[in-house]
């Protein structure tokens, strides 16, 4: 069996990159495909130091900096890959990946991390943060906007098999593309972060890139004007540290990036772990319960699989129910109110649900067995 795997483009080392670095430890012969590949050669390891071959985005001007520019070209890029040859084809996709073409006879099976957020349910989210609501430039996004769903849906028919990374992207497969998919949730590296039988201080700690969608502001707002009597630490850098730090209290501390040993010592020492995104997943909810540290989350999205609320049977954290910082600090005080239900081997037990081991079982069996049926019907 020949394999390839499609990744939609190679600039870092973020959620979708662990998924790929999995995918290529499951089939360490496969051929990897990038629209673009700049990964510095120091960041390479995941990908077991592979040649990448590349589509002609990877020589346009700027391409490195500004590779989302090219998004009008990236269906037509994709489409270019010569994938003949190939018996099993993989998609690792959030964009545009599960376009590439493939013939009867070989097996499309796309891990779908999305379909195009920004061309689907979130178009208006999009265009407001972008500044293009309103004129020429926004009637331009809306025009491209609009084809790439018709193509986006389109290409949803040369895929055979779609996996979703969670049930709320299940939904969100079946909503855009009207197919099924199978759920095998992302590998988190829980033996990284594991208890550790530290002593448990009295402050409240969130992780994440500090850009807006994460809403790391509602947080600090919450603490700063709600909860001024409790100690929250930010960890992380990103475009809007700036606008985060004007709004913290003296009760708010940020700390920037730290590093892996210093982020693991706040995520086992914090009281809990606060999340107040809508993601598709989540991994930061995870790492923090894997150090048997409960989370105050978002009640949306991934959060409602991979965190048990105060009414389960094993709870890990709690959830609230609005993005505001009322509704934040209400679940902050139900927390402590009941703290006490919450056992931190509860939460490495249900962290362990995400690990590396399970991802890499439960994706070989998915692939052997669909790669069993589908030559069986050749």
């Amino acid at each position: 069996m020949k394999v390839c795997i499609v990744h939609d483009w190679l600039v870092t080392y973020a959620g979708a990159e662990k998924v790929l670095e999995q995918m290529v430890n499951c089939f360490p012969e496969a051929d990897l495909f990038s629209l673009v590949d700049f990964l510095a050669d120091s960041h390479r390891r995941f990908i077991k130091n592979k040649t990448v071959s590349t589509s002609f985005i990877q020589k346009m001007p700027f391409a490195k900096t500004k590779y989302r520019s090219y998004l009008m070209l990236m269906p037509l890029a994709i489409e270019q890959f010569d994938l003949s040859q190939y018996d099993l084809v993989i998609s690792s996709s959030h964009a545009v990946a599960k376009g590439v073409l493939t013939g009867p006879d070989q097996l499309h099976i796309c891990m779908c991390y999305s379909p195009i957020r920004y061309a689907w349910d979130l178009q208006h989210q999009y265009l407001m943060a972008s500044g293009l609501e309103r004129g020429v430039k926004s009637l331009m996004a809306r025009i491209l906007l609009h084809r790439i769903r018709n193509w986006d849906y389109r290409t949803a028919n040369g895929v055979d098999h779609f996996v979703a990374i969670s049930e709320f992207i299940q939904r969100r497969i079946f909503k855009t593309y009207r197919r099924e998919s199978a759920v095998i949730y992302p590998p988190v590296d829980t033996e990284r972060f594991s208890k550790s039988g530290a002593v448990r201080k009295d402050f409240y700690v969130t992780c994440s890139r500090l850009v807006t969608y994460k809403r790391i502001d509602l947080i600090v707002q919450a603490f700063t004007n709600n909860l001024p009597d409790k100690q929250l630490i930010v960890i992380g850098d990103g475009p809007d540290y700036a606008k985060i730090n004007d709004l913290a209290g003296e009760n708010v501390t940020l700390v920037g990036s730290v590093s892996s040993e210093d982020l693991y010592s706040y995520l086992s020492e914090a009281r809990a772990f606060i999340f107040a995104a809508e993601e598709d997943f989540g991994i930061a909810p995870i790492e923090a319960q894997s150090c048997g540290t409960p989370v105050i989350a978002y009640g949306k999205g991934g959060a409602l699989e991979t965190i048990a609320g105060l009414t389960a049977t094993e709870p890990t954290g709690t959830f609230f129910s609005e993005q505001t910082t009322e509704s934040l600090a209400n679940a902050v005080l139900d927390f402590e109110a009941n703290e006490q239900l919450i056992d931190s081997d509860l939460c490495v037990k249900n962290a362990n649900r995400f690990s590396v081991d399970r991802f890499c079982r439960e994706f070989s069996d998915f692939v052997e067995a669909r790669y069993l049926e589908h030559k069986g019907n050749i």
